[in-house]
Formats: structure tokens, C-alpha cells, sequence
């Protein structure tokens, strides 16, 4: 068979369709891409966040040490960190909230909860 003239390869029409599915295709995977990227950004922030509330409630294990708000600064970023302590059923042990936030920040991004002897505690 010989193919006449005008019809041999892909029309201007059909190109054009092809790339047009390609961007809708790319722009998808960009999109997923950054939700991904937004993802792991979130969880460096609650694992750093957990770090700072690991190092306050061991902190307070020492004698002489404050339950109380203050601002830390830990992987190049400040946290809020907030202490709230609470009576037990033993006279002698406190119960130990610790949340954190990023500064500027709301919602804390982790609460962690210990126990401490009271006589660690100068007030």
C-alpha cells in the first residue's frame, strides 16, 4: 500500500491533545508531590516538637526546677512550651502535662504526660 500525501504522521489537533494529557498528568503528580513535601515538613515538626517536651518533663526532674509557660528554641525554632502540674492520689507525686506549639501557634503539636516528685519542687 501506498500512503497518499497530507497523511502520514500525527495531525497539529491530535499533538495538541496528547499534550494537553501529559500537563493535566504532570500538573497531578506536582500537586501530590508537594502534599507529600507538606507531609513530612509535619512530622519533622511534631518530632522536633516531641524532643522539646521529652527534655522539659526530664527538666523538671531536677531539683530546683519550675513548672510553668516559657519559650525554647531547639533545631533552629522557638516553642512554646507550657507546664501544668496536678495533684495524685499520692501526696507525694505530681502529674506532668507538657505541650508544646510552635510560637505563634495555637493547638499544641504534642502533649506528653509524666509524673514527678513533689520535693524536686522549690516554690
Amino acid at each position: 500500500m501506498i500512503a497518499r500525501a497530507g497523511q502520514e504522521g500525527f495531525s497539529l489537533i491530535e499533538a495538541l491533545v496528547a499534550l494537553l494529557v501529559l500537563a493535566i498528568a504532570a500538573a497531578g503528580l506536582v500537586r501530590a508531590a508537594e502534599a507529600h513535601v507538606d507531609s513530612i515538613r509535619g512530622l519533622e515538626r511534631r518530632a522536633a516538637a516531641q524532643l522539646v517536651a521529652q527534655n522539659r518533663l526530664a527538666e523538671l526532674a531536677l531539683p530546683g526546677a519550675r513548672a510553668g509557660p516559657s519559650v525554647v528554641e531547639m533545631l533552629g525554632q522557638r516553642w512554646n512550651v507550657v507546664v501544668s502540674e496536678s495533684a495524685t492520689d499520692d501526696p507525694d507525686l505530681a502529674k506532668v502535662q507538657v505541650a508544646v506549639s510552635d510560637v505563634g501557634g495555637r493547638a499544641p503539636l504534642v502533649t506528653l504526660d509524666g509524673f514527678r516528685d513533689k520535693g524536686t519542687t522549690t516554690r
